[in-house]
């Protein structure tokens, strides 16, 4: 029984194998297999110069890749009106003429990667109401045209990376309402074709890479209200986004990785309430700053790998309510704090391999919390102390966590009162050094206890050192400084007076003074004697200004005395002018008067 059943199997194996030989022999394209119950075309790696002849009415796949085609002649697939996919990747393809597909009313996806296309005319795609699908990357297309897809009105994806387009027209995409998903990667675009795209009021997806962009300006994409995944990577320019560059989009998703952005852009990221992802991974940004990005209501995750990071501030996701992922791996951070999240309960994935982290009491609450969150592939490992460098934070058990994690409170080493008295215009300086595990920070607090920043002309140096340059007599007053770290904080409180000059004194050789500004030189004084009270600048443009008031004055006296001279006639050199000298008294007595007369010249 065991060998008929065998040579049953056998029988009908035969008969099988002679049904498909005469299926593939039966109508077909020279050199092509045929599989018509599909049905299916191949002709892929056939040497062929020419699309062939015979190809069955009802075909509905065409397979023509990796062929020798150069050019595709006029209504070439005119016949082939069941077909629903043509393949003419990996060719030689360098000429589409207008109506080259005129008759594939039902074709779903037209590929054409891997040619050598320059430049599509317009009609090219002419006849093809039905396609979605339209690849044609890695060719070497210049320009997108206008209308040059206008009749693919059922369009819902078009792969375009790959090209070296350098210009697309404003009506390129003009009758692609139907569009969905674009991809524009490796292009010789440097600014965004903000015109072209206003007219794809249904786009989903936009990919945008490895592009010349520098910036982002406003409205880059206005009228894309439906735009819920944005992409721009790898585009090693861009280092900037104008404020409202993605006003109107209500995304969901937004990367911007792999550019040159220096800082989160909060500005532009504000409005995007929607927004659930974002990816800032591989941008040079050393910070995120407390309090910005609140307005992201609905984040749940921010990716920021490779970025160079050094500071997570406290509260820099504060509001975030359902953000769930972190991923700072690969960064320079040493700490990440508590007080960064306000609601941390929500967060599983916490991303923090390859970083320098210190293993204190800063990173408690993530050890505390390490078997429920998500390291990823690799657990974070302690980069100090060095008792504990290299150790993965899931190798620590539960008895060694207060013993390791621990901090030592800020402390201010001197203490020794500083109180200081010195004249207006001087220059003060206050010490404060502090010791804690980790380096607590300083702060400085003025007499009117608002925190002084590192500039003005009151400011906090690097050191710590506070510097109250030019000092006024409304500096006078107490200040506070402020060592703190997560251990707890020391304070010291410093003590500054500033005594002002009679007034009598500031009109005579001290600096000018206008209604309580002093108006001094930018040099400090010199053992103790008061600066000068205008520099070298002031002095010229005083001078100078008094000369040109000079010539003026002079000018127009000249100006006067002409236009006089002129109003009264003829000018006379000379005057002869009559004079009566005093009268002398003689010896009888008279008063001799004399009379005198005498010329002068007018020059």
């Amino acid at each position: 029984m065991c060998v008929a059943a065998d040579w049953r199997r056998l029988y009908w194996w035969a008969v099988l194998q002679w049904v498909v030989g005469v299926a593939l022999s039966g109508p077909c394209a020279q050199r092509c297999d045929c599989l018509p119950k599909l049905p299916i075309v191949n002709c892929s790696s056939r040497q062929m110069v020419s699309v062939p002849e015979g190809i069955p009415d009802d075909t509905r796949t065409l397979d023509l890749t990796r062929n020798h085609l150069k050019t595709l002649a006029r209504r070439r697939f005119s016949e082939l009106a069941q077909l629903r996919e043509l393949d003419l990747s990996d060719n030689l393809v360098m000429v589409i003429e207008v109506e080259a597909f005129a008759g594939l009313q039902n074709l779903v996806t037209l590929r054409l990667s891997r040619n050598r296309l320059k430049i599509i005319p317009v009609g090219a795609f002419s006849g093809l109401p039905s396609v979605q699908l339209l690849d044609i990357s890695q060719n070497e297309i210049l320009v997108f045209l206008d209308d040059m897809f206008r009749e693919m009105a059922a369009l819902r994806k078009l792969e375009a990376s790959g090209n070296e387009l350098v210009f697309v027209s404003n009506r390129a995409f003009s009758g692609l309402s139907e569009l969905r998903e674009l991809n524009l990667d490796r292009e010789n675009l440097t600014s965004v074709p903000i015109e072209a795209l206003s007219d794809l009021s249904g786009l989903v997806q936009l990919r945008l890479s490895r592009l010349g962009l520098s910036t982002l300006p406003n409205n880059s994409f206005r009228q894309l209200g439906r735009l819920q995944e944005l992409r721009v990577s790898h585009c090693p320019s861009l280092d900037s986004l104008a404020g409202n560059s993605l006003i109107g989009l209500n995304l969901t998703s937004l990367t911007l990785s792999h550019c040159n952005l220096s800082s989160v852009p909060y500005s532009p990221l504000h409005h995007l309430v929607y927004l659930q992802y974002l990816d800032l991974s591989h941008n040079p940004i050393t910070t995120i700053l407390p309090n910005l990005l609140g307005d992201l209501l609905r984040l749940q995750e921010l990716h920021l790998v490779g970025a160079g990071l050094l500071h997570i501030e406290p509260g820099a996701f504060r509001n975030l309510a359902v953000f769930r992922l972190l991923n700072v791996a690969e960064n320079r951070l040493v700490t990440l704090e508590e007080s960064a999240f306000q609601f941390v309960g929500t967060l599983e994935v916490l991303r923090m391999d390859g970083n320098p982290l210190a293993c204190d009491c800063r990173l408690l609450w993530v050890m505390r919390r390490r078997l429920r969150l998500d390291f990823g592939r690799r657990s974070p490992a302690c980069g100090s102390p060095v008792q504990v460098q290299g150790r993965m934070f899931r190798d620590f058990t539960e008895d060694e966590l207060p013993r390791v994690f621990t901090c030592r409170n800020a402390r201010i080493l001197s203490r020794k009162p500083q109180d200081v008295r010195t004249d207006e215009g001087h220059t003060v300086l206050f010490f404060c050094e502090a010791d804690g595990d980790p380096e607590p920070a300083i702060t400085w607090l003025n007499p009117k206890r608002s925190v002084l920043s590192s500039s003005g002309r009151i400011r906090v140096l690097p050191n710590g050192t506070l510097e109250v340059r030019y000092a006024q007599v409304q500096d006078s007053g107490y200040y506070l400084c402020i060592a703190s770290n997560a251990a707890g904080n020391d304070s010291v409180s410093m003590s500054l007076r500033v005594r002002g000059f009679p007034a009598s004194t500031r009109n005579r050789s001290g600096p000018f003074f206008l209604e309580g500004w002093s108006f001094t030189s930018g040099h400090a004084s010199v053992n103790g004697s008061q600066p000068f009270p205008f520099d070298v600048k002031t002095l010229v443009i005083a001078v100078t200004m008094g000369f040109l008031s000079f010539l003026s004055s002079v000018a127009v006296c000249f100006i006067f005395m002409f236009l006089w001279s002129q109003s009264k006639g003829q000018i006379k050199h000379t005057a002869t002018i009559d004079f009566v000298p005093r009268s002398t008294a003689s010896a009888g007595g008279r008063a001799n008067a004399e009379t005198g007369k005498f010329t002068m010249k007018l020059i």
